[in-house]
């Protein structure tokens, strides 16, 4: 019985463990800490220098924040280690949900435009 029971185990942890490892997790770790790094130097030395507009740094840092929620969610909520069905029954909504806002900004910038000529 016991035998059983760690073959089964052993069966989870390839399909999940191979990925994360302390190794891997320092990787991304320091990848987070990079994006975060270069997030700052545009704010707090382009910017404020006026080497960059702000119109240009804020689709850099929307960028550079979706490229850092790609990683948490791959890696530290395991989305990269799981079946294509999964991820595409979160990714596809959440699709969904920006398209939304961002039609909804355009129209509410149409009505603000009628009320203020």
């Amino acid at each position: 019985m016991s035998s059983h029971t760690d073959v089964a185990h052993h069966d989870h942890d390839h399909d999940h463990g191979e990925g994360m490892t302390a190794k891997k997790i320092w990787q991304v770790f320091f990848v987070l800490l990079g994006i975060t790094v270069i997030e700052f130097i545009i704010a707090l030395y382009f910017v404020e220098k006026g080497y960059i507009d702000r119109s240009i740094a804020n689709p850099i840092y929307i960028i550079l924040t979706l490229a850092k929620a790609f990683y948490i969610v791959a890696y530290f909520m395991h989305l990269k280690f799981e079946k294509v069905g999964l991820v595409y029954s979160i990714i596809v909504p959440i699709l969904f949900i920006i398209g939304l806002i961002l039609v909804l900004t355009n129209e509410s910038h149409h009505w603000i435009g009628l009320r203020h000529p």
